[in-house]
């Protein structure tokens, strides 16, 4: 199904939207103009600055804070992604007991399906929402990270955050971060068939990460590695019960 592609393609979607937004820097300490820098982007850089405050000048850990507190927003929304995946799962035997049955008439399977949804409450669509709303977070905190003038100066561990890692470390744990990921949520999936139309991103993702960190400002990377870490942990502790 069209909808299920697009859950599994949406982090391609996202990086394509991070690349987009490389080219449109902003001061953001001179005034603020239009809505995607005075409401989004300025906003989560004033937290990251006072994060920072309270960090002894850290803006690596700021970064961390931030993204946790994000993450936490919208785990509700990936909550939501969850019990709609299940419900999506416990009907799959049903669902195929249509394709073959209406095999050979596409439009009478695409009703039945809709009513075999509404029969139990299935919202098709559920899954999207939280990959919509996470998008423009997202690419929100990237803006902020990246055009945020006082990160520029900041240098965290080995890392100048507006600086390429010149050892490369950060881009490699980028890469394995998402991997793990990945693999992690392939490994909770009970559905054999969402685990092999994943299998194409579970390397692509990565080698793209890496590819990416070892061009980006480190800022970049270290907020993925910090958010591929939360959503490790993340998938197990939503997963796991179910698998027990």
């Amino acid at each position: 199904m069209l909808i299920r592609r697009l859950q599994k393609l949406w982090p391609l979607g996202l990086i394509v939207f991070l690349l987009a937004a490389c080219g449109k820097p902003s001061d953001l300490t001179q005034e603020r103009t239009g809505i995607w820098t005075k409401f989004f982007v300025g906003p989560l850089s004033d937290t990251l600055d006072w994060f920072a405050n309270l960090l002894w000048g850290e803006y690596g850990l700021s970064i961390l804070i931030v993204t946790i507190i994000i993450r936490f927003i919208v785990l509700p929304l990936t909550l939501r992604q969850y019990k709609s995946s299940k419900a999506m799962q416990a009907i799959q035997p049903e669902m195929e007991k249509l394709k073959k049955k209406y095999k050979d008439d596409p439009k009478k399977q695409q009703e039945e399906t809709m009513l075999l949804f509404q029969k139990h409450g299935v919202n098709p669509l559920a899954g999207c929402f939280p990959i919509l709303i996470q998008m423009p977070i997202l690419i929100a905190l990237y803006n902020a990270i990246m055009y945020n003038p006082y990160i520029k100066d900041h240098s965290f561990l080995w890392l100048q955050l507006s600086e390429k890692d010149p050892y490369y470390i950060l881009p490699i744990l980028a890469a394995i971060t998402t991997f793990v990921q990945q693999k992690v949520t392939m490994a909770m999936q009970p559905n054999p068939q969402q685990n092999s139309a994943m299998a194409m991103l579970l390397y692509v993702m990565p080698v793209m990460i890496f590819v990416m960190s070892m061009s980006f400002a480190s800022a970049l990377p270290l907020y993925w590695v910090y958010s591929n870490t939360f959503s490790i942990a993340q998938t197990y502790f939503i997963y796991r019960p179910s698998k027990k």
